[in-house]
């Protein structure tokens, strides 16, 4: 397959949005985590003069991992979503007998220049597992960012 620009412009992720249960967090500066996965397993064998052979075969998909957006840090982390769900994840937990009741799913949607959806990864049962300030320094000129590590159970493209 060749890809010719002048018939098709690529795929360029400047406009793109975080979703979560439909929810649109804005202000996101960059992710990462967007990789999925397939294990594999290494077979080694002697043969019956004592040579290694080895293979390599597919194990099974890797559905789980981490997923980290970057943001411009809101004003005010008491009114601000995923803070609220970071927190109350960090103070009372997850319950096992309702184990969706903190978990939720979302999307990292990336559009082009007139808006359009273009492509597309959805990611389930995920929940914040960290939330990172990058610092402060006095000889810089630039907005404070914050750093959110979610772990999820499965991330598929599905544009």
């Amino acid at each position: 397959m060749s890809f010719n620009l002048t018939k098709q412009d690529p795929l360029v992720g400047t406009n793109f949005f975080l979703e979560i249960s439909g929810e649109v967090i804005a202000n996101l500066t960059s992710v990462d985590g967007l990789h999925v996965e397939i294990e594999k397993a290494d077979i080694n064998q002697r043969t019956m003069k004592g040579h290694l052979v080895q293979h390599v075969t597919m194990s099974k998909p890797k559905m789980t991992g981490e997923l980290t957006v970057k943001r411009l840090a809101p004003l005010d982390s008491t009114k601000d979503p995923l803070w609220e769900w970071f927190l109350k994840i960090r103070d009372k937990g997850m319950s096992v007998a309702n184990r969706g009741a903190e978990r939720k799913s979302g999307s990292i949607v990336i559009y082009d220049t007139t808006m359009a959806e273009i492509s597309r990864w959805n990611f389930t049962e995920a929940w914040p597992s960290k939330i990172e300030n990058d610092g402060f320094d006095v000889t810089k000129n630039e907005p404070v960012s914050e750093s959110i590590t979610f772990q999820y159970e499965s991330l598929v493209r599905v544009k």
